[in-house]
């Protein structure tokens, strides 16, 4: 069974001329939504979706540029939808996320109180992998991102890696091709400056070469243009496209 990935935006946070770095992950006639920014509702009105066609959601950290969406999401599926989608997430994240985040505008005394008010929340350890539908299995890896707040990366099937920010980690990245069959890398990169608490492309480089070619970018920033041609065999996602995995 061949997954497909259309990516809603593949922008960094501060990136303007892309949308936030959230993907659809489709399975035949389901539809997983990975990370739900601050433009997710609009980058599907720019497909011609809702969030009404969107069956499962999972979340790899806290930051708006990936959580940003869910307030409109949870308060569509309950008012309008009258149904409650699915929210995968690392233990670790559920009360960060609710108490941290969403409950200054979710909350309604006697109606919305709690994260599972909204959401059918189903969370989630690392390293167990879980079947989201028949054709998604995916598994939560804790990668380093922000100093603190934890983050997690996803691999789906035993085979796609999906990085969520993180910062350079090369020996998770051949520990999953050379000892896991990892077939397809699909990382966050920084273009330009220090890549303090995200993956820079000089970084990426540096690896060797049978890995790089298996490497597609996202979450990247507005001066991309002018790095096509520069990536080596590395290709960048397109927001919008659909491609087969």
């Amino acid at each position: 069974m061949t997954l497909k990935l259309q990516m809603l935006g593949t922008g960094g946070a501060f990136a303007k001329s892309f949308f936030n770095n959230n993907a659809l992950i489709i399975d035949e006639d389901f539809t997983l939504l990975l990370d739900c920014g601050v433009t997710a509702p609009m980058a599907l009105h720019r497909l011609g979706q809702s969030f009404e066609s969107v069956d499962a959601v999972l979340i790899t950290h806290i930051h708006a540029d990936h959580v940003g969406g869910l307030e409109e999401l949870a308060f569509r599926m309950k008012m309008q939808y009258n149904r409650k989608i699915p929210l995968y997430i690392a233990e670790a994240l559920v009360m960060p996320l609710w108490e941290n985040t969403l409950r200054g505008g979710l909350y309604q005394e006697g109606s919305i109180t709690s994260l599972n008010d909204v959401f059918d929340v189903r969370p989630l350890q690392p390293g167990t992998a879980v079947d989201i539908s028949p054709g998604i299995r995916a598994e939560l890896i804790q990668t380093r991102h922000i100093p603190g707040k934890d983050s997690f990366s996803i691999y789906f099937n035993d085979r796609i890696f999906y990085s969520a920010d993180m910062i350079f980690d090369p020996e998770l990245l051949n520990r999953l091709v050379n000892e896991r069959g990892c077939e397809v890398i699909l990382h966050e990169c920084q273009l330009e400056g220090h890549g303090a608490v995200h993956t820079t492309l000089e970084e990426l480089l540096s690896l060797p070469e049978h890995i790089r070619k298996q490497i597609y970018l996202m979450h990247y920033g507005d001066e991309m243009r002018s790095y096509e041609g520069r990536t080596d065999t590395m290709q960048f996602l397109e927001q919008q496209r659909i491609y087969e995995l």
